[in-house]
């Protein structure tokens, strides 16, 4: 099992979603943006590493939500969430192909990778 955090990332009542590459496993999903948590560390700063070198985003963690375990066909991965607000930064992709900012109704329209429909679905019930 692989622990990956995610962020669901604030700004002006807006949420960030990002479109995995063609590169990437499952292809042109959206997703919450964030990587895998490396040895030696927190799930915080996993995060704040990973929205920094993905997309030039200063972050600043509000909220932990509840983890999210998914099985796909050949890993396995503990999905970590995280409410955030953007503090600085403008968006750079690295990796992804595109993204969006969207109110939260929005939000169930597009095609999410599986394991962020748990994450996803927590947090529409969740009020700021």
């Amino acid at each position: 099992m692989i622990d990956v955090t995610c962020a669901i990332i604030m700004r002006e009542n807006k949420v960030l979603v990002t479109q995995r590459s063609e590169k990437m496993r499952i292809p042109l999903k959206w997703e919450f943006p964030g990587g895998k948590v490396e040895e030696n560390e927190t799930a915080e700063d996993c995060l704040i590493r990973e929205i920094q070198e993905e997309l030039s985003l200063k972050i600043e963690i509000f909220k932990r939500l509840k983890p999210s375990a998914y099985d796909y066909e050949t890993f396995s991965i503990r999905l970590i969430p995280f409410i955030v607000f953007s503090k600085s930064g403008q968006i750079v992709l690295a990796e992804h192909k595109s993204y969006k900012w969207l109110d939260k109704s929005e939000l169930r329209a597009l095609d999410w990778a599986p394991a962020d429909i748990p994450i996803l679905e927590e947090f529409l019930q969740f009020s700021l």
